[in-house]
């Protein structure tokens, strides 16, 4: 296979994509940009089916994890949904999770631009070994991979398999396995409040196979080359490559493919980041780490928790020195409390909280020990992760960045602007009615707002009503609305962001 090193090759606008070390995922790019059905064929062979033991036997061989952010083992995945659909006498149904919903990733989609038969390849292989009776390609309505991925299955009609293409909402929690099963199931797309699981109760009540698109291309990879020379590459307990998305204060920021075990600073100096701040592991659902550990970390899940930090989905976000680090954090943290389903007390109380309170400890009023408590009293009560991997998000924050934090208790501010590094994306439709404000000119401090709305609105020591900066979440637009009609003095409004 083609082994580009450290050469970064401008595949898609503005997403760089470069290996340091062998190909496997990106083997061709090169050479070829996208892979068509030909060059698919030329790089890796045609596939072979495989029963759904032997399937079962090379997952279990080269340790193949989930690469959307859990890392589950992919064999025990695929023998949970055939143990379902034969006790129960069902069909079952395979579902590839291009969504990739945080902001800071772009791997997926990369996959599905530039490599899509690859994805297509692993996905056939399970859905073959399981006799599904469908395959569903979930990808979000932004139109990055549409395209690629349209024109590989138009390339490959002769699948026998009926295979769907889905847009989904380009949310935080689009691609959250219930969230996703609901939403091919036509009803919201949400995650479900309780704990499903796809493999028993999945699409159409069917048992059901949901993996991210990078473990499926993984598959296909050890199916092609076998597992020797795929445990060849990478550590004992984590053989093969992993896909990394590296942004933030990178001068060549984009999506860059290396064996597991690989220092973590050869990575930031191949993508030109130097650590700043401190670097966020494994995106918003991730934790930060100082700059000494990302110099001391390894790329693998077991290398990253041995420093404080997070693999997850492969994000990697080195913070400059020229942003204010608690802004940066805040920002996020509004954007995570109006991206929530609103289903349980965490999200719909203590998501909002913690989200004021860091905008407190940024005007130097609020202790961090506040933080602390919400997010110790939302652990573990949550309807899904969200809330829980939100705090991680924040804590890990606070333990980092920990001057920046004291400069703004007790020095009135870091000094440094929020350049908002950390990327938010503007708030779509489906995400809420807008943004709230108050004219403060008609503003009498009724406080009539903040019994209405107490997820959003509390008031002050003067009694007038404190506002988060973030978009009003779907889930509380009605209230927010209300809140604005039954204002008396009309000095609350509600408009697009930024107005």
């Amino acid at each position: 296979m083609p082994d580009p090193g450290d050469d970064m090759t401008n595949a898609e606008p503005m997403i760089n994509l470069g290996c340091h070390g062998p190909a496997r995922l990106l083997a061709g790019v090169r050479e070829y940009g996208r892979l068509d059905r030909w060059a698919q064929q030329k790089v890796y062979g045609e596939p072979q089916p495989l029963p759904l033991p032997d399937l079962i036997d090379l997952a279990e061989q080269v340790r193949l994890g989930g690469r959307g952010g859990a890392g589950f083992p992919f064999a025990r995945k695929l023998a949970a949904v055939a143990k379902s659909a034969g006790r129960r006498r069902l069909p079952s149904v395979v579902v590839v999770n291009g969504t990739e919903g945080e902001p800071a990733a772009c791997k997926d989609k990369m996959l599905l631009s530039m490599v899509p038969h690859l994805v297509l390849d692993g996905a056939l292989l399970a859905a073959g070994a399981l006799r599904a009776s469908r395959l569903v390609i979930a990808i979000a309505d932004d139109g990055f991979a549409e395209e690629s991925l349209l024109d590989a299955l138009d390339e490959r009609r002769d699948i026998a398999l009926p295979t769907r293409v889905m847009l989904v909402p380009h949310r935080f929690l689009s691609g959250e396995a219930g969230a996703l099963v609901r939403g091919i199931n036509g009803e919201a797309h949400i995650p479900p409040g309780k704990k499903v699981r796809a493999s028993d109760t999945g699409v159409q009540g069917l048992p059901t196979l949901v993996s991210n698109a990078e473990t499926y291309a993984q598959l296909a990879v050890a199916a092609a080359i076998g597992p020797w020379d795929y445990t060849a590459l990478g550590t004992e307990d984590e053989p093969g490559t992993v896909l990394l998305t590296v942004t933030g204060a990178a001068r060549r920021p984009g999506v860059i493919e290396t064996p597991t075990g690989t220092p973590l600073k050869e990575i930031l100096r191949v993508c030109g980041a130097p650590t700043g701040q401190g670097v966020l592991t494994g995106g918003y659902h991730g934790t930060w780490i100082t700059p000494e550990a990302a110099g001391q970390a390894e790329i693998s899940r077991r290398g990253f928790e041995d420093v404080g930090g997070s693999l997850g989905a492969g994000i990697i976000v080195p913070l400059p020195d020229d942003t204010c680090a608690l802004g940066e954090v805040a920002r996020v943290m509004h954007y995570l409390a109006a991206e929530s389903a609103g289903q349980c007390g965490p999200c719909r109380l203590g998501m909002p909280e913690m989200a004021r309170l860091l905008n407190g400890i940024l005007g130097g009023g609020t202790s961090p020990e506040a933080v602390r408590a919400v997010t110790a009293a939302m652990r573990g009560r949550g309807a899904c992760s969200h809330p829980d991997g939100s705090s991680r998000f924040v804590l890990s924050a606070l333990d980092v960045f920990d001057e920046d934090v004291a400069a703004h208790l007790y020095h009135r501010g870091c000094g440094r602007p929020v350049r908002g590094v950390l990327p938010v994306p503007d708030a779509p439709d489906e995400a809420g009615a807008g943004q709230l404000s108050v004219d403060w000119s008609s503003c009498d401090g009724h406080g009539l707002c903040a019994h209405i709305l107490p997820e959003l609105i509390r008031l002050d020591d003067n009694g007038f009503p404190a506002i988060p900066n973030g978009a009003v979440p779907s889930w509380l637009e009605a209230q927010a609305r209300r809140a604005v009609d039954m204002c008396p003095a009309m000095a609350l409004r509600l408009g697009a962001p930024g107005h």
